[in-house]
């Protein structure tokens, strides 16, 4: 979503419009196009994961391939559905047109930094979560790299 809103402000910004409220109305917008892309591509790493037993390597080059069209592909059309409303020069119009840029320059920009950022972020969150299962296993296992001694055995009855 930040990423989303700096592709609205810079849209603002290459266009000359000040940002209003409509800008926002266009930011809350570009929140759930640009949440569902990343949801798209992570439900798809998981799913290679999962069900086809992948690397997680592998699952992010794949469900970044498997996925990189359809979320470019959206995102593109909903860009280009807005062109003509951010190129709109009548006087009724003007008051639509900061929803329009925030929207369509939010979900272009988003969209380049979701595809290479989310499979970057997964690999990094799944490093860091191997490392702390590493680290609490080791103290567990106390310095002495011991592990936790067997339960007692019960002592069978007497005949």
């Amino acid at each position: 979503i930040p990423f989303g809103i700096v592709g609205a402000i810079l849209g603002h910004l290459a266009l000359g419009y000040n940002v209003s409220m409509m800008s926002f109305m266009g930011v809350v917008a570009l929140s759930g196009v640009v949440v569902n892309d990343s949801l798209v591509l992570v439900s798809a790493v998981n799913d290679y994961r999962r069900d086809e037993g992948l690397s997680i390597l592998e699952a992010v080059k794949a469900g970044g391939t498997r996925r990189f069209r359809p979320i470019l592909l959206t995102s593109l059309t909903t860009f280009l559905g807005l062109s003509p409303m951010i190129l709109e020069t009548s006087v009724g119009a003007r008051f639509l047109i900061p929803m329009a840029i925030s929207l369509g320059f939010g979900v272009l920009f988003a969209t380049f930094i979701t595809l290479l950022l989310v499979p970057c972020l997964y690999l990094f969150f799944e490093d860091l979560q191997r490392g702390f299962g590493k680290t609490a296993r080791y103290v567990r296992t106390g310095l002495r790299g011991r592990e936790d001694p067997p339960p007692a055995e019960t002592p069978s009855p007497a005949e």
